[in-house]
């Protein structure tokens, strides 16, 4: 499977969620699970301490596993973007 990055569209294609394409706004430190825009947030009760003294609710991503999702579409790398920007850099530096 290739792999997924940031910014790809997905179709998640089992579980709850079954049929929702989505985008990928995080991938987990182990990179097996994506957190996806608007799918999988869930509310966590925080309590009262130090660092946070009026405690309450904080809304998370929970991850889906990559078995459970299908690329749609790769967020694009503008090549020639980067080459114009090199150029550009080029012609500033030089006296």
């Amino acid at each position: 499977m290739k792999s997924l990055k940031i910014n790809d569209t997905v179709l998640v294609i089992s579980g709850d969620n079954k049929g929702k394409k989505a985008k990928i706004v995080g991938i987990d430190r182990a990179g097996r699970k994506a957190m996806l825009e608007g799918i999988g947030l869930v509310e966590r009760h925080m309590k009262k301490s130090y660092l946070n003294p009026s405690g309450g609710k904080k809304t998370i991503h929970v991850g889906i596993d990559w078995s459970n999702l299908k690329l749609v579409e790769s967020a694009k790398f503008d090549k020639k973007a980067v080459k114009t920007d090199k150029k550009a850099k080029a012609k500033r530096g030089a006296k």
